[in-house]
């Protein structure tokens, strides 16, 4: 299929080029020329500026936004409503807020435009392992971008398989992707993730935390380990019932500086922890765990702990994040 990359970022131009691996035909944009020219030598077709997109694609087009959520998603997906022709679909990739979906996918449909929200999890990772999508919109529509979303899963691996009944719905879940139901419902599963998230870099990040504080010169001698957190690390990942990707991140920072000196501790949050409280709060559904996570997130910010590094370390590990600034 072809179909227009619009952002090209840590996760767009990987998508872009993983499309590419796979037969797809991109032609892809970013306001950064260097992005641009770098999609291009993995093979996608580079353009200067959103205008030129509409003549470069087959109907209904397709157009794969993958930019942070926010304003300059917004501005973007007017910028490519006004541009698209009646039956085209737009994809949003990114992190939005599940209810803008809804008002999004009002305004498009005036236009007789089809928005698909597509929540996404693999980081910078996802070139080589393949994304973890949660999809939300019309059943025709995501039926279309079906070899879209294909090229992009994970695929089953090597990960043993359930038992349950074999529908369609199951297999695209084994692949590593589902259809969650009409627009918005793909961010608000891909935010509960993110929450979930949250609160398993919490779990881990204070669990290492104590193994660390163990080894303190004020505790008694005989009560004092000098413990080997890379080695800690390594052997959880090996047959335990917490091992992980997440764990599988710890690992390698570890093995790289156990005083994690590089990460100052001081972590940000992406939107996603608070919209899920939120959620919690509207469905009068106790969070005790993800609002925790959340709270120790902007404690942080104050004060940093060898915990709040680590989840610097995870957040880097994962999606290239980098630490808020001072």
């Amino acid at each position: 299929m072809k179909l227009a990359m619009i952002g090209l970022g840590r996760m767009g131009g990987n998508m872009a080029h993983r499309l590419v691996q796979h037969g797809h035909e991109v032609v892809a944009y970013d306001r950064d020329l260097a992005a641009v020219a770098e999609a291009a030598k993995n093979g996608a077709t580079g353009v200067s500026s959103l205008t030129e997109l509409p003549a470069q694609l087959p109907s209904p087009a397709i157009y794969w936004i993958m930019l942070p959520a926010g304003e300059i998603t917004e501005n973007v997906m007017r910028e490519v409503g006004e541009l698209a022709r009646p039956g085209d679909i737009i994809v949003d990739g990114g992190n939005s807020f599940w209810k803008h979906d809804l008002a999004r996918a009002a305004w498009l449909k005036e236009r007789g435009l089809i928005l698909i929200d597509v929540g996404v999890s693999g980081g910078v990772w996802g070139l080589d392992r393949g994304y973890c999508m949660m999809i939300g919109g019309d059943d025709a529509a995501v039926k279309h971008i079906d070899p879209i979303l294909q090229a992009l899963a994970p695929g089953l691996g090597d990960i043993p398989r359930t038992k349950r009944p074999s529908t369609e719905s199951a297999w695209q879940a084994e692949m590593g992707y589902v259809h969650c139901g009409p627009a918005g419902s793909g961010h608000f599963v891909k935010m509960v993730h993110n929450g979930i998230e949250y609160g398993m870099m919490q779990a881990y990040a204070e669990g290492f935390d104590i193994l660390k504080q163990r080894g303190k010169d004020d505790l008694p001698d005989n009560m004092r380990f000098d413990l080997n957190l890379s080695d800690i690390s390594e052997v959880w990942r090996r047959g335990s019932v917490i091992s992980s990707w997440l764990l599988d991140l710890i690992a390698i920072a570890l093995a790289n500086d156990q005083s994690l000196s590089k990460y100052s501790g001081r972590v940000a949050d992406s939107g996603e922890g608070r919209w899920t409280i939120d959620a919690a709060i509207e469905e009068a559904v106790p969070v005790d765990v993800l609002a925790a996570a959340l709270f120790a997130r902007f404690r942080s910010r104050v004060e940093f702990s060898y915990a709040d590094q680590l989840l610097s370390a995870m957040r880097h590990g994962f999606g290239g994040h980098v630490e808020m600034p001072q």
